[in-house]
């Protein structure tokens, strides 16, 4: 019998910006260490993804110790944000609610604001213990979350994916297929599962930490941005709405919380408890 293995790890320290792909991470109550802690934010207020920017898919954000990173981007200068200092809450508004961060320096607003060419500035998530709660509907009580969409952890798995592509080539746009699973930007990649196996597990074990599954992910627009280009196409949408609609959802991929912490490395068998 295949044994389900952690094929790659994906830390994304900005929100909407690319990461890294570390051999080994610790898992905090929150999600992945350093896992999208930091977000861009408009002149009202406003979390920016790559639904409104798709230009973030090309700027890629390099942890540093301490919390903070470097981040480059084409024609800008790299720059070295660290964490900001203890200092006045700033709310801002995320998928309609609001959450208080902390503004990073001068220069950071002033490197995102060029970068993508309207007003911005950075906020960090200082405490994700007690600012943000995981959405109650889904959620045990106490569970918290960072600035991802809505779950500490997103997993996806390579046979899923093959699928997926498979289904885009038999499909209207097959001239945008295969896909790479950045498209997804996944916290856990697992290989040796059976295709959509993940809309099944409940609980499972990666090294030795424990998770549940909180529920399928539902994909948006961010998906069909070619995370190279900044290039939006139809796929995966259109095939997921076709083959892959779960409840409201166009799902790929299963959504996680921590039940007891660890560290994840590539390599680490991955246990299917219920």
């Amino acid at each position: 019998m295949v044994k389900l293995r952690v094929q790659a790890l994906h830390v994304h320290p900005v929100k909407s910006v690319a990461g890294t792909a570390p051999d080994e991470v610790a898992v905090e109550p929150w999600g992945l260490s350093g896992d999208r802690r930091w977000a861009v934010v408009d002149a009202e207020g406003a979390v920016i993804t790559q639904r409104q920017q798709p230009r973030l898919a090309l700027a890629r954000a390099r942890p540093l110790g301490g919390g903070g990173f470097e981040v480059s981007a084409p024609g800008m200068a790299d720059l070295t944000v660290e964490v900001p200092g203890r200092g006045p809450l700033e709310p801002v508004m995320l998928f309609g609610k609001k959450i208080e961060t902390v503004p990073a320096a001068r220069a950071a607003a002033d490197w995102f604001s060029a970068y993508l060419g309207v007003p911005a500035h950075l906020v960090h998530l200082d405490d994700p213990a007690v600012r943000r709660p995981v959405d109650p509907q889904y959620a045990l009580p106490g569970e918290t979350v960072s600035l991802a969409d809505g779950y500490p952890l997103l997993i996806t798995t390579l046979a899923s994916l093959d699928a997926l592509n498979a289904l885009i080539a038999q499909g209207g746009h097959p001239e945008e297929g295969p896909l790479p699973m950045n498209r997804f930007r996944p916290n856990v990649v697992v290989s040796g599962a059976e295709a959509w196996a993940e809309d099944g597990w409940e609980r499972l074990a990666i090294g030795d930490a424990v998770f549940r599954g909180a529920r399928e992910c539902g994909r948006c627009i961010v998906t069909t941005t070619d995370q190279t280009t900044a290039l939006r196409g139809k796929e995966p949408l259109q095939t997921l709405a076709r083959h892959r609609r779960i409840g409201k959802s166009l799902a790929f991929g299963r959504q996680l919380v921590p039940v007891r912490l660890g560290t994840l490395r590539v390599g680490d068998e991955v246990r299917v408890l219920a």
